[in-house]
């Protein structure tokens, strides 16, 4: 599927804009999906206003399993070619979740979404470990990051506009429109990075080296774990928030406008990360932002606990820094991970999807299941990830924070 058209090398520019894309369809495929649940859950009958939540957690969940697979056939086969056969795979699922006729059916159809989708954030990590490495890395995924965090931003308002439209089915024939232009954007633009002398033949034994080299890797392993954890936390918020807003807030189809506010804290964040890791590094700043975020994230358990119940305005008070934080870490624990990695880059970033994008699901759909009516199941669990992400790299840095250890050999 080469493209005699396809240019050599893609322009910075284009790139981020690339990488943003890939990873917002994935976004968008979550973050569209909050204003319908209730709709969704009336018209097939769910019983329990919680099994709402399966929507995201089946999508995330398959999401995150697949990308253990894409990362050697992405060493194998070559990125553009992996990411093409995806992207048709993810509008096959998005057709059958629009054509649906039961709830059983509908997330089966989610799940096939969530195992094509996944290949878009592999490759896309992939392909900028391709180009660059350490702080130029995480400064383009920042960048990147920071433009794809406007779909979180305007997606909930975009489920609600459509929602006001029309029927809720109408929000995945946006889904579909959206992939058939990135489908386009890819065959038409996307170069290979990956030259056919440093690829990895498909074998077992191959794919078991190449995660032997990963798993060998005490800064991979140790910053994937806590990766993990923090994605837990934003799971949960992502699995809960519509109730939290919408029961325990009581706003309505005003929901899209507080989600709003964490999307924008999000971006705020990934556009301050982008220009301070070049003068600061990775660990400084990550370490200094992983220790505010769990201060902060203790604090706000414990306001909650104390005084029983919050107002929307104390509630975001104290949330949006914590997301603020949150944001200065993601980009950098996924750089630092990826950091030893070289040859088997695609490995290493389908074991580190895997892992925080899996373990944070089932951490986040736990602690979004234990929803009671009020916020203190969800700022609780911030609260243990949080302080359980900061031991996990005091001991993978062997006790030592914001200082750079002794380089580890790169995979080349």
């Amino acid at each position: 599927m080469e493209s005699p058209n396809t240019p050599r090398q893609l322009a910075r520019a284009e790139l981020i804009a690339l990488v943003a894309a890939l990873m917002a369809i994935n976004a968008l495929s979550i973050d569209v999906m909050l204003p319908a649940l209730p709709a969704i859950g009336h018209t097939f009958s769910v019983a329990h206003d919680n099994d709402r939540q399966l929507v995201i957690v089946s999508y995330v969940m398959a999401s995150g399993v697949a990308q253990l697979f894409y990362g050697p056939l992405a060493d194998a086969l070559g990125r553009r070619r992996v990411l093409l056969g995806s992207l048709v795979a993810y509008l096959v699922g998005t057709l059958l979740s629009l054509l649906a006729g039961s709830f059983t059916l509908f997330l089966a159809a989610r799940v096939v979404q969530g195992l094509a989708g996944a290949a878009t954030r592999v490759v896309a990590t992939a392909l900028v470990r391709d180009l660059v490495a350490g702080p130029r890395m995480a400064q383009i995924m920042s960048t990147a990051m920071m433009i794809f965090l406007v779909v979180p931003i305007l997606a909930p308002a975009v489920g609600q506009l459509i929602l006001l439209l029309g029927p809720w089915r109408w929000v995945f024939a946006m889904l579909l429109l959206a992939g058939v232009l990135l489908l386009a954007w890819t065959y038409f633009r996307v170069p290979e990075t990956l030259p056919p002398e440093r690829r990895i033949r498909v074998s077992v034994p191959a794919a078991a080296r190449a995660y032997a080299q990963v798993l060998g890797s005490r800064v991979t392993v140790g910053y994937t774990l806590a990766q993990t954890l923090t994605f837990g936390a934003l799971f949960s918020f992502l699995t809960s928030a519509q109730q939290v807003f919408g029961e325990v807030f009581a706003l309505g189809t005003l929901f899209p406008l507080a989600f709003a506010s964490i999307g924008i804290t999000l971006a705020a964040a990934q556009f301050t990360n982008a220009r301070l890791v070049m003068r600061y590094g990775l660990r400084r700043l990550s370490h200094l932002a992983a220790l505010c975020f769990t201060l902060l994230s203790i604090v706000h358990a414990l306001h909650i606990g104390w005084r029983g119940s919050e107002t929307l305005p104390m509630f975001l008070g104290l949330l949006l820094p914590t997301m603020f934080m949150f944001g200065l870490v993601g980009a950098n624990y996924s750089a630092l991970a990826m950091e030893p990695m070289g040859r088997v880059a695609g490995s290493a970033a389908a074991v580190s999807g895997f892992v925080s994008t899996v373990g944070g699901a089932l951490v986040g759909g736990m602690i979004g299941r234990a929803f009671d009516g009020t916020a203190l199941p969800l700022l609780q669990g911030h609260a243990w990830l949080a302080t359980g992400s900061l031991a996990v790299v005091l001991v993978t840095e062997r006790g030592r924070l914001m200082q750079a250890p002794a380089q580890e050999p790169v995979s080349r």
